[in-house]
């Protein structure tokens, strides 16, 4: 504890009373008394009485108790036998909850996810050899006095399988006293991971960018280096050195992955090179082992995390790295309660921490190479695929010229070129970023057309399942088969593809293929890694998969990518929409030819002059990054300029759109930024709610926060069923 804390801790102490964040969306901590005989300080963790209920809660900083007597405060019922939360992890949950106007409480909440990992693990019970030896000696007892003759304890699994014995063999020597009970520490939830373990030989670009980035952290402090490099150019390996370097110096490394459910090739890619895994920490993992992974992170005992965003909240005993990999990608954005971006989070983070930060991307988001161009950010490129591997040749089908058969999908062209990979014995992979058979059903007689009860959405129709399904609210009902309008039978009509239509055209086309669909609504995250590493040792001919394929896999045999639709994400009035496009289809066409065959990409579009498709096939991607920027600085989008999303949601529509009038009326006028709306959200209607939004813009410089704050608190009060949701730096425009 720090001679600032201590003062602090004497001066809370002496008036017993303490504030104490709880998880609940309060404006404050509340203050609570202290028992006699109990010590506390800024973040220990603690139970505490709220209402009927007892929930835990986090001593904060501050010592006002608002001139309250504290015999008249309820007291804290137990103290946590748990390391604190330091300085810089409460100073970082205060910096989240002002920059994302966010209760206190609930942002701390986000930190304390596994409570039943506040007390200590129990020891297991062990056994160690003593001088006593059986009355009769057998040969498997022989190797099992012989296993545990180095004076360690063991379990008795593990004893048993070291002395290739039976348990009952342990028992029997336990009943005549060769073996006492002893108690251990619980194991590790991983190996301690070894930075010399393997010698990683880089070549040419890599080897400078691993340098590069290697300076970056030796000269300690603050930091972000930002790691532009094209798919398959080692950004991997050259990270790994900086993780090496950071646990040589003893301390902690978070990684950050956008879909850590789905990348057991980066878990077997650092086993690899540092013998053992990272602790995984993410929504699919077993409450058990999620406690232990927390508890041994604020203890220090596990060494390296590999995790979804919300490892960014985790209180890690002595942090010195965090790698962002795929810093682009959207999934970082937490829509849910606190809304906020883990990739800027992850920077502030290693601000107040004061340790370096690495961005990853093979297409850096436009703020990042801003910060890039700017200096903020140290930018390390990569222009080269690892080992000389070549990219794949990429091109353009002209949809107007090259259209497919009536009924179908997929051009000639493609076809043609699905065939040739097929033949050679390599893999093809279609990707469509639309899940499901098709994205709407009609009937061909009224025109009647299948929408979900609760949302402003069309049903999406799950073939291999036979439901249509609400992709937002989850409603569901089996496909009907007579039109419930008109009564007529088999007139209704799916209209447009999904991966099911598209994987029914392949398997007429190709009947002899094998062919996989690979979509989150088919299968669970353990069957998606099967199925991944299926596809890697080339038990598949054709892949057809949503923007689950894009996510950093290697596959060996992939030679041909083809890209069903690639204007899909460009028809929508989002900002982002030719970032986000020229992204995703340069990371799908990036999964060919990663291991050095020739490759093909091609991408069926309607817009063949389009600049996202010209900068993906002449691969200028400089030139669309810089016509990109310059469009964004014309309008004062970020990172030139600020956006704050306020959605109002009611039970009526009515409701709905008054409360959001009155927030606008409410609105201050302030130089520089302005309110426009409201106005009906693009998803009008969403688990039977309707939604109005308003969007707030302002200049780079702008206090957005102290405009929005003011906003809310001058405009008409949330009564009812409405619900406001505030999003600072939002990225969804639904």
């Amino acid at each position: 504890m720090t001679e600032d804390s201590t003062d602090l801790f004497d001066g809370l102490f002496a008036r017993r009373v303490v504030p104490v964040l709880v998880p609940m969306p309060a404006p404050k901590a509340y203050s609570y008394a202290v028992p006699e005989g109990t010590a506390v300080e800024p973040g220990s963790i603690v139970q505490v009485p709220l209402g009927p209920r007892q929930v835990m809660g986090v001593v904060w900083d501050g010592t006002d108790d608002g001139g309250v007597d504290p015999k008249k405060l309820k007291a804290i019922t137990q103290v946590f036998d748990c390391p604190p939360l330091g300085k810089d992890m409460r100073a970082f949950l205060d910096w989240v909850a002002t920059y994302t106007v966010s209760p206190p409480g609930l942002v701390a909440r986000m930190a304390l996810r596994a409570p039943a990992a506040f007390d200590p693990e129990p020891m297991i019970e062990g056994l160690r050899l003593t001088d006593t030896r059986p009355e009769r000696m057998t040969a498997a007892r022989q190797r099992v006095i012989a296993a545990a003759d180095n004076g360690f304890a063991w379990t008795r699994s593990g004893l048993a399988h070291a002395a290739g014995t039976s348990s009952s063999v342990i028992d029997g020597l336990v009943a005549q006293g060769v073996f006492e009970t002893v108690f251990m520490a619980p194991p590790p939830v991983v190996a301690a991971p070894d930075p010399d373990y393997v010698e990683h030989r880089l070549e040419g670009p890599q080897k400078q960018a691993a340098q590069d980035l290697l300076e970056s952290v030796a000269a300690g402090g603050f930091s972000v280096s930002l790691i532009d490099g094209i798919t398959g150019s080692g950004k991997t390996e050259v990270y790994f050195e900086a993780i090496a370097a950071t646990l040589k110096a003893g301390k902690q490394v978070l990684i950050l992955l956008p879909e850590i459910a789905l990348t057991a090739s980066f878990l077997e890619r650092f086993q690899d090179r540092f013998g053992s895994k990272p602790a995984e920490w993410h929504s699919d993992l077993a409450p058990r082992t999620r406690e232990k992974v927390w508890r041994q992170v604020t203890e220090g005992g596990v060494r390296v995390v590999a995790g979804a965003r919300s490892a960014l909240f985790l209180p890690f005993e002595n942090l010195g790295l965090i790698i962002v990999d795929e810093e682009h990608d959207p999934a970082y954005k937490q829509e849910d309660r606190v809304f906020y971006n883990a990739r800027d989070m992850a920077v502030v983070r290693a601000r107040i921490g004061d340790f370096p930060i690495v961005l990853v991307s093979a297409t850096p988001s436009v703020e990042s190479r801003v910060n890039g161009d700017l200096g903020r950010y140290r930018p390390i490129h990569l222009p080269t695929r690892f080992g000389d591997a070549a990219l794949p040749d990429l091109g353009v089908v002209d949809m107007r010229r090259h259209p497919p058969e009536r009924g179908g999908f997929l051009s000639p062209v493609l076809l043609n070129q699905i065939g040739k990979a097929v033949g050679r014995g390599e893999q093809a992979l279609l990707f469509l970023n639309r899940r499901g058979y098709a994205p709407l059903t009609l009937c061909r007689v009224c025109g009647h057309r299948f929408q979900c009860p609760d949302c402003s959405s069309w049903l999406v129709e799950h073939r291999f399942r036979g439901q249509i399904q609400c992709h937002h609210c989850g409603y569901a009902q089996r496909t009907p088969e007579s039109c419930p309008e008109c009564g007529t039978f088999d007139h209704l009509v799916a209209c447009g593809p999904g991966v099911e239509r598209i994987a029914e055209e392949v398997d007429r086309h190709f009947p002899e293929a094998r062919t996989i669909v690979l979509s989150s609504d088919l299968m669970g995250v353990k069957r998606l890694r099967l199925e991944l590493e299926a596809i890697a040792r080339g038990e598949a001919d054709i892949v057809v998969g949503t923007q689950l394929v894009a996510k950093g896999h290697n596959f060996p045999m992939m030679t041909f990518v083809g890209i069903v639709d690639a204007d899909i994400g460009l028809a929508n009035g989002d900002p982002r929409a030719a970032e986000r496009t020229f992204q995703l289809l340069s990371q799908v066409t990036g999964r060919a030819g990663r291991t050095g065959l020739k490759s093909l990409g091609l991408l069926q579009t309607y817009q063949p002059q389009h600049p996202v498709m010209q900068a993906i096939v002449s691969g200028d991607s400089e030139a669309f990054y810089e016509r990109e920027i310059n469009e964004r600085e014309k309008a004062l989008l970020p990172p030139f300029g600020r956006l704050a999303s306020i959605i109002v949601s009611a039970d009526t529509r009515a409701d709905a759109e008054g409360h959001a009038r009155g927030l606008r009326q409410a609105a201050p006028r302030v130089s520089g930024i302005s309110i426009l709306g409201p106005a009906e959200a693009p998803l009008a209607l969403i688990r039977g709610r309707h939604r109005f939004r308003l969007l707030v813009h302002g200049r780079r410089n702008s206090d957005m926060q102290a405009f929005v704050k003011t906003l809310l608190a001058r405009g008409p009060k949330v009564r009812g069923s409405v619900s406001v949701q505030l999003d600072i730096d939002p990225q969804s425009f639904l």
